[in-house]
């Protein structure tokens, strides 16, 4: 059970990250009129995508109510037992979040079936509540009163700067394969500025994430457990640093190596997606409190 729970929390912490991330940097690196940009195909592109995932977030947010309350009551009849969903989402913290997440999930996919889900306040508004109501689960729930809601706040610091690095990421990967057109380098350049705040706000929310869920900077023994699996997610972390600033520093003239640019920006991407799925493994293991 703990096996299928990390893997549905990995599949829906990776749709909803990068689709929210993927909002954000769109407009940043195509522009928001679709219609005369010479990214077209792309916009087109990402918009069927944006209902693909946010279709999975949906499936995968349904899938991990399940788990819950099978792991809740020891038996996997109860995950399709309406009235124990029923109990689980009126009389529990994570029900009472999650029922907000799903319907912002619903909301989401009704929307971006319409013409209004075109509307870029409404996707990034509904987005970032869809990311929020993620921060309560999990972890982010150890504690009570003022230190919860600052735990909470950090993890939604933590959460979007994640989210916002791994959806731009998927943008400037997907305008990478596009046919040549236009010059990238006026983009990467946009694109590397913004990635310093966001390395910034992930060292920052991590480290605070770490120290109050541990009680120290660096949970021991280092090679068990919670902290074994925290320093592989930062070990990929550090990688997909390693290449954001080597793809910085040779940022001039890169439209005369896009073919390396796409296979560097894709290994980032992927140790992305990795560390997403050490986040998805850390969730369900209890962090070590200093003695």
């Amino acid at each position: 059970m703990a096996t299928w729970l990390v893997l549905c929390r990995f599949v829906h912490f990776a749709a909803v990250l990068t689709l929210v991330g993927a909002w954000v940097f769109r407009p940043l690196l195509l522009g928001r009129d679709a219609q005369s940009s010479p990214w077209n195909a792309l916009h087109r592109q990402l918009d069927r995508l944006s209902r693909w995932l946010t279709l999975i977030g949906l499936g995968s947010g349904l899938c991990w109510l399940a788990l819950i309350t099978a792991s809740m009551t020891g038996t996997w009849s109860a995950a399709l037992n309406p009235v124990t969903l029923q109990l689980v989402l009126s009389k529990t913290f994570f029900g009472w979040v999650w029922t907000w997440h799903l319907l912002l999930n619903l909301l989401l996919l009704g929307l971006l079936l319409t013409p209004l889900g075109q509307r870029l306040p409404l996707q990034l508004g509904l987005g970032a509540l869809l990311l929020a109501t993620l921060a309560p689960v999990g972890h982010g729930a150890m504690l009570d009163g003022v230190p919860g809601q600052l735990l909470i706040l950090n993890q939604i610091v933590h959460l979007s700067t994640a989210g916002l690095w791994l959806g731009g990421l998927l943008v400037l990967l997907r305008l990478l394969r596009q046919p040549a057109g236009a010059s990238i380098e006026p983009l990467l350049r946009r694109f590397s500025g913004v990635g310093y705040v966001l390395v910034a706000g992930l060292l920052v929310s991590g480290l605070i994430n770490v120290r109050v869920l541990s009680g120290q900077w660096w949970p021991t023994p280092l090679f068990s457990g919670f902290a074994l699996i925290l320093l592989i997610k930062v070990l990929l972390v550090a990688g997909m640093l390693g290449l954001a600033l080597f793809n910085r520093l040779r940022i001039r003239g890169c439209d005369q190596r896009l073919a390396s640019l796409r296979t560097s920006v894709q290994v980032e991407w992927l140790l992305g997606v990795t560390a997403v799925a050490a986040v998805s493994l850390l969730g369900i293991l209890p962090p070590m409190q200093a003695a």
